[in-house]
């Protein structure tokens, strides 16, 4: 596309060309021009300037960069040493990018010099320092893109940098720059620096990595010290290393993020390049020799500086670094495992973890995966210094979860994945407990890390780990028996993780936890008790059990049927144990029904009343206030206990069962809720005993207990707001909870244990910020505020600021700033409620504060004024507590709760969140809460700020206008008056808020004074107000909109100084300014600006060429950046720049810019980047893959690989699929199948291989015997081994993905081909059907059995497409004939025993699809795919629970469901077919008595499940129903309902086939009569026609067929109901349902019970809704059913035998009007005129269109046959108007005309016969009518008049001919047609036409005498016109005719003058009418030979004469023709007497 003019400059030049024409360069800065700017736009000048320099550099090839280097180099260095405007780092930049092009492109001639220039400037004394730092940028730049043609340079370049270092030492950036430099020349010289030089850099950069004040510096020293590990060999040493690593562990103890990355990569660097292998060679000292004194230096200065580059004191002999991988690993643990050691340091080693697994690749990792995860485990999380400080620990436990999870887990290949799994498993998991004493068992840290890395993989794996799934259950369920909680919880966690994925094993493992849960309850009460270990088997037992709900098809009634059973049990028996036995029943029972909770609402309101008993039961309402007084510590205990458990399961009903929660369930839960918070208010003061007998649990206090039903009760209460009615909810929150949960997270009294280095961190003195405090506690802080990072604590969805980072080392970093760790055993519900985040789960007490937050949010707003006053001024109380200023750790965790709560209370009020809104508006409470917020918004904290702004925006929101103002007032004031940075800061924050939540509209009066202040700010040279006040100016440029257009310019012109300003970057001198931008990202703040001012203009950029230009060149210079998040930011502007302005933009460069991000290491920049090419993909995917480099694609495919639930990469092959795909199908094809067979080749990858026996198919059948051991062999032998490694093939994820794509390939094609007679796609799939079966075969026999499924399905979509396409070099066969060994083959493993329920489903599909499509067809050569069918029949349609196919057996109740109706649907599909595959009445006739009552059953099943839900559960069940499933039918009813939908209508076509065929079976069958029922037929029936039925009311058993309406009705529900499906689908659907239906409503299945009231009504409604909404092909089958129920209609029976005077109107005449009206509809809908909607199509190009005009006709025409003749007079008059609308409309003339003629002919026929005054009227009147459009056309005004002329003539000449007795002989009417008639015989267009009209009415008699008259006159009249010859010929034909219908006393009189008139015709026109003339003469004579001889003698001589020439030329024609035909010359021998 095209891009702006790039040639343009600051100063006017034009840009030279690039052949190098032109000696110099014409860019030369203006400085004349610079400095008389002022001085706030010469930099801006600058950098506009030296912005088009760059892109005139990078534009210049080779030549052209040698023939202007010397200009180019002059020019550079004259804005280096510019004074005036100093140089700023991004003109220092551009500098560096300039020096890099000239040298990397062109010769190097000015290389030397150009160093020596450089380094002159570095060492002058004279210059300013900004001149030397911009120098030595640019000589970094310059040795790295050039530095080995300098070599000989570097040591005096590397001096002076050195050297440099004094000068710098006040100016951080400069330092800075000095390392980033070093590091630039080492890397561009290539090779090992001088060793005095380097040790010289070493050691400066050792002491800046650990001392230097700025992190800048600090950072770069880092990068320095790594580069210098990389290049040179100096420092390979042990010396060297230690002290290495003292600098860089101090490095890692900083605060900065940017500088433990640092430190952590230069640590990994040293590393991972002593790596010697897993069996590399001892380390062996080395002794080095002492080196010879070098001779001095010549300067003194550089002597003194770098004389000694060690210690003087004496060194232990260096050894040679040389490490195995445990060695290094062991060194990183160490130094974790300090108790020194500080959280972030410990963060910084993480992430030196990741990066040595990075840097060792995937292939080392993989080999020594088992030695790294034991050292994980061992060394790290089982180090003995984290065992007492839990918060260590969870640290300690998310780094490894990081690291082995997120890092080497996506780094290893499938098959690694697998082999990482089976190590855990077999070498850490299956050793306990310990059986072998060689083997020691795992501790519980190792366990616990092994159990959630287990669960990882299996995430990863999915359905592939199922070769391990033996194996794994056994190992996990064996641990759950382990004494320690959180091992059973994470052992819960990874089972129900792999039941999740491998969904087989779901029965047995609930199984046996069911059973082992019996087990040790049932030795509770013996010697050889275990309560821990029967919780662990109840949590593993809830855990699965919450899977079942994901996978309905395996689950089993019988079973939850159990687990309530047996809960209930515990929960009535456990009174009778003793306290701790009790207990422990007690929580079993509870965790199992929280377990039940999870399968929804289908299955809990069975049970719903008997758990509403249990649960009051459970939590009482506590007797007396005193009712603790007599209990000791561990009653109080059990009964906190008891009740916490109880919460825990209302809370899983909550989460799962919100259908369930009406008014009277609200309001009794909120009761329960009322007495555990008087229970809780009850206990006594001391909650802690020293006395283990006074301990329910050994390590919980009954202080623990109450804080954990605290936390329940607030977590139920907030839920029950949430989701309770509404007329509940004022009930639900005026209850005690509020005060409660204000004191819990306000109260200044904190009890929570509080650990000695917690309490002394908290010291006034000591104090920094409650997020370093690392206790897990917090002091009582929420945990819902993570840095800037807010959850909400209503929805817990989170809210980040922008600036947040997302990849996996900042995750590491964010853990360590939290106080608190989070980890699954702090609540057991997360293991089951989906509802939880998993790891994501707070200590007891910090959840409490989130759910206390919560509840005050959403109960304040809903509390009276009086209430809220008095909870805020609690609030406020709290916040100003004298306690408080002892204890400031305290203070700042009450500011965060009271912030997050204020801020959710304000978002409830505002509808934010989708509860009951409330409201604050009362005057007293706004005040406090203002006051409140005042004060919170000018906190220290920054999410503090955030949070309080939002909820100022909020209170503004809300209160109006005044209230907006006077916060807006406060905020400017406070902004002018308090100086503090962190104030002005939440200021701008809160304005910026105000503004967006208002909206641009309603804060447009105040948008001047906000962007002004903003402005303002933006300038301060604060760091932490100028970023936040960027931050704010963004977000009110996207909450203005266009509103914002007039500050565009102005805020654009800002950024742009603020942007080149050298305070708002990084590399400012003053080194706290630099930390502080360090953390906050001021250049993408700026960068995300100019994207707001971009969304701002919109397409308007096009226009605004200045803003546009600039705000280009800013873009192009942010993606120029090295900084992660002004990249990010560059992308965002780069996508919005395309979408507004895509012809300023380069899309080739945007296209591959793309495309390099994407491989980007940062993994945010490459998620966005995908982002970024998904969104240009919609435009033109073919287009941007041809645009892109070569490779693009094949980089998806392995990003995709490595994370292939990535839905970005997958939108964009779906894309590229849907635009390109039916039209390059070859492609695609060979894009699936490179994917397929795709391999990823490593280097020696260790070979692991497993045999395992396989439940293979028993290949028997001699057709897929061969077939099989030829391919699949290899294939059995991958699938049953633990496949090598070294060229492993994509994962099985994507691999099904591509077969997704390739599945939705053939669909599109199909669809395409469906509606496109000539379809190119279809055409070009034929030609690959080869290559597409192969495919499919390969994907039917992989592994994993999501891969068979749609193998199976596109084998089906390919049987279905081209199963009865012959082959086109072979037409004798069939296209598939030749592929009938493979698809056999793939059908076979889908029946073993490994198969599953889908798979089977899907293959018995094939099966019937195989045999319809006429592949093969004789019977006995179907083989083991007919047999299969057979048996499967057998089996299913016996009421048996061991009902199977195949070897595929013991199914679930729904899985055989499943399995059934496929069966049953591939069984009605050969019958459907069987109507035109005659071969299929051998296969399917034996077995249609066994069909029929299966089919008619599981519809009547259907029916059931689909419309009585509630009544299914009582009423009689399928057949094969079990006595639980009738009961749990609600809870199958979702599951079940998808397979009836997928299969009823294939059902209801079969029925509806032999109901076409008139099958007497069927009508049996449909009437009950092989149905085995227990209904009882009614007293009061009658019989009508041998029918069963009752007058009135609809019943099974009262309507003609006994299943009508289970057909009928699911028939028209699928019509009525709105279907998801694609228009295609959509129509072929109704299409096929309206032909079942078609056959349904015949008499003889629907009787008359279509047409009572009710039914007809809404059938007569959905018919017509189809007509205006369906296409015409659905409208034909919707015409022909109205039709006949017109004729099939009682009334039409019977009214034809009743007179006409003794009808009356009555409700059946209202149905067939009702029913005509339908047709009529259809006909306006195509004949414009009828009807006031406008007509669909155009009939003159729609055929369609034409036939259903012709049929609706015709069916008008059929229904007017059946009315009565009462009523048949006002039809009738409206199907003639009909017909006179058709007659002018002009679209009808061509095409529908002409076919409704014959229509009309018949219709006027039909109604002659009566001819009453009515009919005679309005036939009349239609003769007037048509005659008007007759008058009209002839004025020849439309281009159809013509057209129109004539069939109006003819249509008059069939109403008069037809009925002619209708019309008087007085009447003028026929006169004026007659007129009209003989007006048009004598013009040439119509003559033909008025001829015919003539003949048919003279031979219907149709006044004669002017007829003849008429037509005398046209033969007689001369006329000069053409055309009129054959009209006369044929009016003459017309008169001999009539001739014989002249009364015989007038016939020669007629026959003269006849005569006479042909004669004086021939006389006048000569010898061309001769022969004509004569055959009409001989015609007169052959009629009438005595008249015409009588008539001839008579006859003048002349006129004789004439008559003899004529007749003898007639004579000679015909001999000559007959001579000619025999072959002689032609003779006359005629003899003409006339006179004898």
């Amino acid at each position: 596309m095209a891009e702006p003019d790039p040639t343009s400059t600051a100063n006017g030049a034009t840009e030279p060309a690039v052949n190098g024409e032109h000696s110099q360069s014409q860019y030369t800065l203006d400085l004349k021009k610079l400095h008389s700017l002022p001085s706030e736009q010469q930099s801006l000048y600058l950098l506009t300037f030296l912005a088009d320099f760059v892109r005139h550099v990078e534009a210049l090839d080779a030549e052209g960069v040698n023939a202007e280097q010397s200009a180019l180099k002059k020019e550079l260095f004259q804005i280096i040493t510019l004074s005036s405007p100093p140089v700023s780092r991004v003109i220092r930049d551009n500098l560096s990018r300039c020096f890099g092009s000239i040298f990397s492109k062109g010769n190097r001639k000015l290389l030397y010099e150009t160093i020596n220039e450089l380094v002159a400037i570095v060492q002058a004394r004279d210059k300013d320092l900004r001149a030397k730092h911009a120098a030595t940028s640019s000589l970094g730049a310059v040795y790295e893109a050039a530095g080995d043609s300098a070599m000989s340079l570097s040591p005096l370049a590397c001096t002076a940098l050195l050297k440099a270092f004094k000068v710098a030492s006040g100016d951080a950036g400069f330092r800075s720059a000095l390392f980033k430099s070093l590091s630039r020349i080492l890397k561009g010289i290539n090779t090992a620096v001088d060793e005095e030089i380097g040790r010289s850099t070493w050691k400066q950069a050792r002491n800046a990595a650990s001392g230097d004040r700025a992190l800048l510096v600090q950072a770069s020293a880092c990068a320095c010290l790594e580069q210098l590990i990389r290049t040179t060999p100096y420092f390979d040493n042990s010396n060297e290393f230690d002290k290495l690593q003292t600098a860089l562990y101090k490095a890692l103890e900083s605060n900065s993020v940017a500088v433990r990355h640092a430190a952590a990569s230069c640590l990994a660097a040293q590393l991972v390049k002593s790596y010697s292998g897993p069996l590399g060679p001892d380390a062996v000292p080395q002794i080095r020799r002492p080196r010879k004194p070098k001779k001095a230096a010549k300067s003194e200065e550089l002597d003194e500086e770098l004389a000694r580059s060690s210690s003087p004191a004496p060194e232990k002999p260096a050894t040679t670094l040389s490490y195995t991988l445990i060695e290094m690993l062991r060194i990183l643990s160490t130094h974790y495992g300090r108790a020194t050691t500080t959280n972030k340091a410990r963060a910084g080693i993480a992430v030196c973890y990741i990066k040595v697994f990075k840097a060792l690749g995937e292939s080392v990792v993989e080999k020594a995966f088992g030695d790294i995860a034991r050292h994980l485990f061992s060394d790290v999380l089982s180090h003995p210094s984290l065992h007492w400080n839990k918060y260590r620990q969870l640290l300690s436990r998310k780094f490894i979860r990081v690291i082995l999870e997120r890092v080497i887990g996506r780094m290893l290949g499938e098959t690694a994945q697998l082999n990482a799994c089976r190590f855990l498993l077999n070498d850490i998991v299956k050793d306990y407990p310990q059986a072998v004493r060689e083997r020691p068992e795992p501790t519980k840290q190792t366990l616990i890390g092994a159990l959630s890395t287990i669960a990882s993989l299996t995430e990863y794996l999915g359905a592939a780990i199922a070769t391990l799934a033996d194996t794994c259950r056994e190992a996990l369920i064996q641990v759950l028996q382990h004494p320690n909680f959180t091992v059973q919880i994470h052992a819960a966690r990874a089972l129900r993780t792999f039941v999740l994925a491998c969904p087989q094993q779901l029965l047995p493992t609930v199984t046996i936890c069911m059973n082992s849960v019996s087990r040790e309850l049932n030795l509770l009460a013996g010697p050889r008790q275990g309560p821990k270990r029967c919780i662990g088997y109840a949590h593993g037992l809830a855990a699965v059990l919450s899977a079942s709900s994901h996978h309905p098809l395996y689950g089993s009634v019988d079973v939850y049927a159990r687990v309530l059973q047996q809960a209930t049990t515990l929960l009535k028996s456990s009174g009778s144990s003793d306290l701790r036995i009790s207990s422990c029943q007690l929580q079993v029972a509870w965790v199992m029904i929280g377990g039940l909770m999870s399968l929804g609402p289908n299955f809990v309101k069975i049970h719903l009343s008997q758990l509403m008993l249990l649960w009051k039961n459970a939590l009482p309402r506590p007797a007396t206030k005193d009712h603790t007084s007599h209990r000791n510590m561990i009653e109080l205990s059990y009964l906190a206990h008891v009740r916490e458990c109880a919460l825990g399961s209302i809370k899983a009903f909550l989460t799962f069962n919100r259908r369930l929660l009406t008014s009277d369930i609200s309001r009794r839960l909120s009761a329960m809720l009322e007495n555990s918070v008087i229970f809780l208010q009850g206990l006594p003061e001391k909650k802690t005993s020293d006395d283990p007998n006074n301990r329910l649990s050994p390590v919980l206090q009954l202080q623990d207990y109450e804080v954990m039903v605290r936390r329940r009760v607030f977590q139920c209460f907030s839920q029950l707001l949430t989701l309770a009615p509404a007329d509940s909810i004022e009930t639900t929150a005026h209850s005690t909870v509020l005060p409660l949960a204000v004191a819990s997270f306000s109260d200044p009294d904190y009890l929570a244990p509080i650990s000695l280095g917690a309490a002394i961190a908290s010291a006034a003195a000591a104090f920094e910020t409650i997020w370093d405090v690392g206790d897990n506690t917090g002091f009582g802080v929420t945990g819902l505020v993570h840095g800037l990072v807010v959850t909400n604590p209503v929805t817990h969805m989170p809210s980040s600021h922008w600036s947040c980072r997302q990849d996996t080392e900042h995750t590491i970093n964010d853990a360590v700033s939290s106080p608190i760790g989070c980890a699954p055993e702090y609540d057991a519900t997360s293991v089951y409620a989906d509802g939880q985040g998993g790891d994501e789960v707070f200590p007891a007490g910090t959840e409490a504060v989130n759910a206390a937050i919560a509840a005050f949010g959403l109960s304040l707003p809903l509390q009276a004024p009086r209430i809220q006053e008095g909870m805020l001024e609690q609030i406020a109380s709290s916040l100003s507590a004298p306690s408080l200023s002892k204890d400031p750790a305290r203070k700042s965790a009450i500011t965060v709760n009271v912030a997050l709560a204020l801020k959710t209370a304000c978002n409830v009020c505002n509808g934010e969140v989708s509860v009951t809104q409330g409201s604050l508006r009362s005057g007293t409470t706004e005040k406090t809460l203002q006051s409140l917020l005042h004060a919170i918004i000018q906190d220290p904290e920054h999410s503090v700020r955030l949070m309080a702004a939002d909820a100022i925006a909020d209170l503004c929101f809300q209160s109006g206008n005044a209230t907006t103002a006077a916060e807006i007032t406060f905020l400017t004031d406070t902004i002018i008056k308090n100086r503090e940075p962190h104030v002005r800061a939440g200021c701008a924050i809160a304005l910026a808020r105000i503004h967006d939540q208002l909206g641009g509209m309603a804060a447009g009066f105040h948008m001047k004074n906000i962007v002004g202040i903003l402005m303002s700010l933006a300038a301060d040279t604060h760091p932490l107000v100028h970023f936040w006040a960027l931050d704010s100016l963004a977000q009110v440029a996207e909450s203005a909109g266009l509103n914002f257009s007039g500050y565009v310019t102005s805020t654009i012109g800002v950024l742009s100084q603020l942007y080149v300003s050298d305070t708002h970057n990084v590399e400012i001198a003053a080194f706290a300014s630099s930390n502080m931008i360090m953390a906050l990202p001021v250049t993408a703040s700026i960068a995300r600006s100019i994207d707001s001012t971009i969304n701002v203009l919109g397409p308007d950029l096009q226009d605004m060429a200045k803003p546009r230009d600039m705000i280009l060149m800013l873009v192009r210079l942010f993606s120029l950046e090295e900084d992660c998040a002004v990249l990010l930011e560059s992308l965002r502007c780069m996508e919005h720049l395309s979408l507004y302005a895509p012809g300023y933009v380069d899309f080739t460069a945007y296209i591959e810019r793309l495309q390099a991000d994407i491989d980007s290491e940062m993994a945010e920049l490459s998620s966005v980047a995908l982002h970024g090419l998904s969104v240009i993909m919609r435009r033109d995917a073919p287009q941007i893959m041809r645009t892109a480099r070569p490779g693009l694609e094949e980089r998806l495919w392995d990003h995709l690989n490595m994370s292939p639930a990535t839905a970005v990469i997958r939108g964009i092959f779906t894309t590229w699929l849907h635009q390109s795909g039916p039209s390059d199908p070859a492609g695609w094809i060979q894009r699936c199948n490179a994917i397929l067979t795709k391999t990823k080749a490593k280097v020696e990858q260790p070979k692991t291989a497993a045999v395992k026996d396989t439940a293979g198919p028993d290949l028997q059948d001699e057709e897929i015997a061969g077939f099989a051991v030829a391919d699949g062999a290899t294939k059995e032998e991958e699938e049953t081994q633990a496949p090598s490694s070294t060229q492993e093939l994509m994962r099985w994820q994507v691999r099904l993905f591509a077969m997704s794509c390739l599945h939705d390939l053939i669909i599109d094609i199909s669809k395409e081909a469906a509606v496109s007679e000539n379809s190119l796609g279809e055409a070009a799939l034929q030609q690959r059907v080869a290559d597409v079966v192969r495919i499919a075969f390969s994907a039917s026999t992989a592994g994993v059995a999501a891969l068979r499924v749609v193998g199976m399905q596109i084998i089906d979509k390919v049987l279905k497409m081209f199963g009865r396409t012959p082959d086109p070099d072979f037409p004798e066969a069939m296209l598939l004939e030749q592929y009938q060994a493979q698809i056999s083959s793939a059908l076979t493993p889908a029946f073993a025993t490994d198969s599953s329920p889908e798979l089977a489903a899907a293959a018995v599909s094939v099966c019937a699809t195989f045999i319809a499509t006429g592949i093969v067809t004789d019977v006995d050569r179907m083989g083991r795919i007919l047999k299969v069918l057979v048996s499967a029949l057998d089996s299913f349609s016996r009421d048996a629970e061991s009902a199977s196919i195949g070897d595929l057996r013991a199914l679930s109740a729904n899985a055989q469901l499943m399995v059934r109706m496929a069966v049953f649907s591939a069984w009605a599909q050969l019958q459907i077919a069987s109507s035109e595959q005659t071969y299929l009445e051998k296969v399917v006739k034996p077995h249609i008595a066994q069909l029929v009552p299966l089919w008619l059953a599981s519809l009547r099943e259907y029916s059931r499940l689909r419309f009585e839900p509630e009544i299914s559960a009582n009423a009689d069940t399928a057949p094969l129903s079990s006595e639980l499933d009738s009961v749990y039918a609600a809870l199958n009813r979702q599951t079940l309902l998808s397979f009836y939908t997928d299969s009823w209508l294939s059902l209801v076509d079969a029925i509806a086939s032999l109901i076409d065929e008139d099958s007497e079976f069927v009508f049996e069958a449909l009437d009950g009569k092989h149905q085995d029922t227990n209904d009882h037929e009614p007293a009061d029936v009658e019989a009508v026609n041998g029918i069963t039925r009752k007058p009135t009311g609809i019943n099974y058993r009262e309507e003609p067929v006994a299943f009508f309406f289970v057909l009928f009705g699911l028939a028209f529900e699928s019509l009525a109901a709105r279907s998801m499906d694609d228009v295609v689908t959509t129509q072929q659907r109704n299409l096929d349902i309206l032909r079942a239906l078609k056959k349904i409503l015949l008499p003889s299945v629907a009787g008359s019970a279509i047409y009572q009231p009710v039914v007809f009504s809404e059938t007569v409604d959905l018919l017509s809704r189809m007509v205006f909404l369906e296409a015409l092909n659905v409208q034909v089958l919707v015409v022909e059913i109205a039709r006949n129920l017109c004729l099939a209609h009682p009334s039409a029976r019977h009214g034809l035998q009743t007179p006409v005077n003794g009808e009356a109107l009555n409700d059946d005449v209202e149905q067939l009007f009702e029913l005509t009206r339908i047709i009529v509809l259809v006909l306006g809908g195509v004949v414009s005129g009828l009807a006031d909607i406008p007509v669909s199509v155009r009939l003159e190009t729609s055929e369609e269109a034409q036939a259903l005009a012709r049929l609706a006709l015709q069916s008008l025409v059929d229904v007017s046959e059946v009315f009565p003749a009462i009523i048949q007079t006002d039809l009738h008059a409206s199907i003639l108007h009909i017909f006179v609308t058709i007659l002018m409309t002009g679209s009808c003339q061509a095409s529908v005309v002409p076919q409704s003629l014959p229509i009309f002919r018949r219709f006027v026929a039909s109604i002659a016969d009566d001819m009453s005054a009515e009919t005679r009227s309005q036939l009349k009147s239609v003769l007037a009518r048509m005659l008007v459009i007759l008058k009209n056309a002839q004025q020849r005004e439309m281009d159809w008049s013509l057209q129109c002329e004539k069939s109006t003539l003819l249509a008059v000449s069939i109403l008069l001919s037809t009925a002619s007795s209708a019309f008087d002989n007085d009447d003028t009417l026929v006169p004026r047609f007659l007129v009209e008639l003989c007006e048009s015989l004598e013009a040439p267009t119509t003559s033909r036409v008025a001829a015919s009209c003539m003949r048919t009415l003279l031979m219907a008699g149709v006044a004669p005498a002017p007829l003849i008259t008429c037509a005398l006159a046209f033969l007689r009249h001369p006329t000069d016109l053409e055309g009129l010859e054959e009209s006369k010929s044929l009016t003459a034909q017309t008169l001999i005719m009539y001739t014989s219908r002249v009364r015989p006393e007038q016939r020669p009189v007629f026959i003269a003058l006849l005569m006479e008139t042909l004669l004086e015709r021939a006389q006048r026109d000569g010898p061309k009418v001769f022969d004509d003339t004569a055959v009409r003469l001989l015609d007169l004579a052959v009629m009438d030979n005595a008249s015409f001889r009588v008539i001839v003698s008579h006859m003048r001589s002349e006129r004789r004469g004439l008559l003899e020439q004529i007749l003898k030329s007639r004579n000679g024609v015909q001999q000559t023709q007959d001579a000619a035909l025999n072959g002689r010359e032609p003779s006359i021998a005629l003899k003409m007497n006339f006179g004898s």
